[in-house]
């Protein structure tokens, strides 16, 4: 399983992410991407990379649920 999460202080509000996957993410108040979930389910990893590699400025991270985990012990 992966896990999403958008650097809003890097995002630009494009949609590309929204577009291709709106099950994934939306945007706030603001204008800018947010993830809906942070878990990706693994029938959409595919769709959510491919939202993430279509980001302008690649503020959008899909990492293994075990790394973020890891990350945030230490």
């Amino acid at each position: 399983m992966k896990c999403i999460k958008v650097n809003q202080s890097a995002c630009i509000g494009c949609g590309a992410c929204v577009a291709l996957a709106p099950e994934y993410f939306e945007f706030d108040d603001n204008g800018l991407s947010t993830a809906k979930v942070e878990e990706v389910e693994d029938k959409d990893i595919e769709l959510v990379e491919d939202a993430a590699s279509s980001c302008p400025v690649e503020a959008i991270e899909v990492s293994d649920i075990i790394d973020v985990e890891y990350k945030e012990v230490q």
